[in-house]
């Protein structure tokens, strides 16, 4: 829970200040002995902890997975491979997964998306990770716009989406190749870009290298770029700038 909700709750009566102040006092992370979950990580810094799902056993993922999900009311996977969705779901029927994204999900119901955010991916064989970058954002709470498949081929489909994009508090630029889209999105709009270089594209993309030293050697300004392939560390910093813009309002 928030620090907000808790002290909602003891002011509606709703939980005793014994049980508040018990909470507050609690280790600010759970041993589990392979594993010590953040369970103070959301008060720290607004955003829970998050499952990186690849490599875990499975035993670890399914406990991590459920003590989260008790602690937090919600609970997201990132990276997460079609049999590690089947020993969840097995337990958790009402887990959601994503194959495109590779991500695994219990959400709130009632959760408020606000602000804007465009992700932007270059072509239809960067939207796996555009997904993670999109779908991570929503969970935080982020109303996202998808603007797919338009890289610097065919630049006048970019074009046709510009009004939403240049609408954005924060516009996030996937691409392969020789990752271009970033600067070109860097060159067009007045507010963050956030650069994610994909491991798509032939043989002197160095599986990603080659993009990622285009954006992080761009000329356009206002562009930062995270690792190839981290569609997740877009999302989250997305929508840490989502919120700062409607604070600023």
């Amino acid at each position: 829970m928030e620090t907000r909700e808790i002290l909602n709750k003891v002011k509606n009566h709703e939980m005793t200040v014994e049980d508040a102040e018990h909470f507050f006092r609690r280790e600010p992370f759970e041993e589990m002995g392979y594993a010590k979950l953040d369970t103070h990580r959301e008060i720290r810094s607004g955003f829970p902890e998050v499952i990186f799902c690849s490599g875990k056993a499975d035993e670890h993922l399914l406990q991590i997975f459920g003590r989260l999900y008790e602690e937090n009311g919600e609970v997201m996977g990132t990276r997460a491979s079609q049999a590690q969705c089947d020993l969840i779901q097995a337990v958790y029927p009402q887990a959601q997964y994503d194959p495109v994204s590779h991500i695994i999900k219990m959400e709130k119901q009632e959760k408020k998306r606000e602000g804007l955010v465009a992700v932007c991916s270059a072509g239809t064989a960067d939207i796996p990770v555009a997904e993670e970058a999109a779908q991570t954002a929503e969970y935080f709470g982020t109303h996202v716009e998808r603007v797919f498949d338009v890289g610097v081929s065919g630049i006048h489909r970019l074009f046709s989406r510009l009004e939403v994009i240049q609408d954005a508090n924060c516009i996030v630029a996937v691409a392969g190749m020789e990752g271009a889209l970033a600067s070109v999105l860097g060159g067009l709009v007045d507010k963050p870009v956030i650069a994610v270089p994909t491991s798509v594209g032939y043989g002197a993309s160095f599986h990603g290298l080659s993009a990622l030293l285009t954006m992080i050697n761009s000329c356009a300004n206002g562009i930062a770029t995270v690792n190839i392939d981290n569609g997740y560390g877009a999302g989250y910093l997305a929508t840490q700038i989502n919120r700062l813009a409607g604070r600023g309002r």
